[in-house]
């Protein structure tokens, strides 16, 4: 049985999918996002447990009456590293009538993710920037197989929410958010887009493992600025939902 590298796991969360939901934060991630708030999940060796597929689904089925209304949620780090580990819990989850869902960057894609995805009720999918040079600045990767992965989401009709982190200097230029929109608009998966606004949580962590945080003097989006680009998305059709 196909063990996993755990980073933590959230009983309740509110914030990764519909309903309530159990959320597994898996360790290991191919990108490096200036932004994020969890970089103590970058690398799988730092992982706090190994588990099974067993072990996992013990702890859901602890919850399972509190989370009947929404379902288990596989966040990371980048969850679809380990995805025949997600796979096997999936399988799991349908034989319990419980809701499914993958957090991904889409940046990686192979027959065992299609395998995977096949068992995947839901899909979010963070699409951090539109512009392949900002991306890869933001994020250390390239942007294309995250398009790709999307076209496939597409093609087998998967239902799928965007996320996107509005960041002040990096993520608000008007041009860039009219021509993010403009392609997301194309995808008639897409069920629901969230505006996520950018926060300094994660900073703590990056000085604790004594990273360098680009980011510290970036203030998050003010209220205007949020329904700019609120606005924005939704003057493409865009069904937007502000998050915090």
């Amino acid at each position: 049985m196909t063990k996993a590298y755990i980073h933590s796991f959230e009983s309740f969360g509110t914030k990764d999918g519909p309903g309530i939901r159990f959320v597994l934060f898996l360790q290991g991630c191919p990108l490096r996002c200036l932004f994020c708030h969890n970089p103590d999940t970058w690398k799988r060796k730092d992982f706090k447990m190994e588990w099974t597929t067993d072990e996992v689904f013990n702890e859901i089925k602890k919850v399972k009456g509190f989370i009947k209304s929404g379902g288990v949620t596989v966040s990371g780090g980048e969850p679809l590293m380990q995805a025949e580990f997600i796979e096997q819990l999936f399988v799991k989850c349908h034989e319990e009538g419980i809701h499914t869902a993958v957090d991904t960057s889409g940046f990686m894609f192979n027959e065992q993710i299609k395998a995977t995805l096949a068992v995947t009720d839901l899909v979010l999918l963070d699409v951090k920037h539109i512009v392949p040079h900002k991306y890869k600045a933001l994020t250390g990767q390239s942007l294309e197989p995250t398009l790709e992965f999307l076209e496939y989401l597409q093609s087998i009709d998967k239902p799928t929410w965007i996320r996107y982190v509005l960041i002040p200097g990096y993520t608000d230029d008007e041009a860039d958010l009219k021509a993010w929109s403009q392609k997301i608009a194309t995808y008639s998966n897409v069920e629901r887009v969230d505006l996520l606004a950018f926060h300094q949580m994660g900073q703590s962590k990056w000085e604790q493992m004594g990273l360098k945080y680009e980011l510290s003097a970036i203030e998050p989006p003010s209220a205007e600025e949020i329904v700019r680009a609120e606005t924005i998305m939704k003057s493409y059709g865009l069904p937007v939902s502000q998050r915090n």
